[in-house]
């Protein structure tokens, strides 16, 4: 991470959830790079205040806080620790979540409740606290990780897929929702496509277990294949994240910002 500057989200306040590693910590790493006081939450302490320290140490502003994203009492207290420590809030990036590579017949009742619990309830907690902090400055940015998997679907996805299309369509009710009384809360979803994170390589390892195989090259390969151009780079996502932080989005909301290489041209 580079210095510190007068970037394209000076003096912003952000929350990021999942930040402890992949996408949410280059979302956060990116934000505070650009200027904005960052909060990073995630239930991983030990990596969530590593990646806070390294943005520290390279001169910005940040904490972490432990989060369980599904507790609506959580919520409460981090964005009340947020305006102690910042005095507002402006930007809320919805990241944290969780994935299982299962059939439906071998999905339990407990899995499926456990994953809208961290996918879906938590994004609609985390919006609907953000948006009552937001409303004090009549302004705001909420992004919400959504997936290409809300419309590309897979036999061994089926809880995922459903609950990255609810966070997709909650995304255009809540822009909706931002936009009254006088408001300017904008709410906009990010559609990754196939990513290089640690949930992604998780779900690699787990695709080649069910075929067999004895090692992953198989399932990366075709992965790979399925992008026109290749997988990404958490830092391709960070960059979508940073505009729709920014001002330069400010008459953006309730768009779906897809970010593949290609991934759904060859749906």
């Amino acid at each position: 991470m580079g210095k510190v500057n007068m970037g394209r989200v000076s003096n912003k306040v952000a929350i990021v959830t999942g930040a402890a590693a992949g996408l949410g910590a280059a979302i956060a790493t990116m934000l505070a790079r650009e200027g904005a006081r960052v909060v990073l939450t995630d239930l991983d302490q030990k990596r969530g205040s590593l990646v806070a320290d390294q943005i520290v140490g390279a001169g910005g502003e940040a904490m972490f806080l432990e989060h369980e994203v599904s507790d609506e009492r959580r919520w409460l207290e981090v964005v009340d620790k947020t305006l102690g420590q910042f005095g507002k809030l402006d930007v809320l990036v919805n990241n944290a979540g969780v994935q299982f590579v299962k059939r439906i017949s071998d999905t339990t009742l407990e899995d499926w409740r456990r994953l809208f619990q961290v996918n879906v309830e938590g994004v609609f907690l985390g919006t609907r606290t953000a948006m009552s902090a937001m409303r004090q400055n009549g302004s705001g940015s909420i992004i919400n990780l959504s997936s290409t998997m809300d419309r590309v679907v897979s036999v061994n996805d089926a809880a995922y897929c459903a609950s990255k299309a609810a966070v997709t369509h909650f995304t255009k009710a809540a822009a909706l929702d931002g936009a009254t009384d006088g408001n300017r809360i904008r709410v906009n979803s990010i559609h990754p496509g196939l990513i290089e994170t640690p949930m992604v390589e998780r779900e690699i390892l787990d695709l080649a277990r069910l075929r067999g195989d004895v090692n992953t090259d198989a399932v990366r390969a075709k992965w790979d294949a399925l992008c026109p151009l290749g997988m990404g780079k958490p830092e391709d996502i960070a960059y979508g994240a940073l505009y729709l932080a920014s001002d330069e989005s400010k008459l953006v909301t309730g768009s779906e910002l897809v970010i593949d290489g290609g991934h759904l041209l060859k749906r």
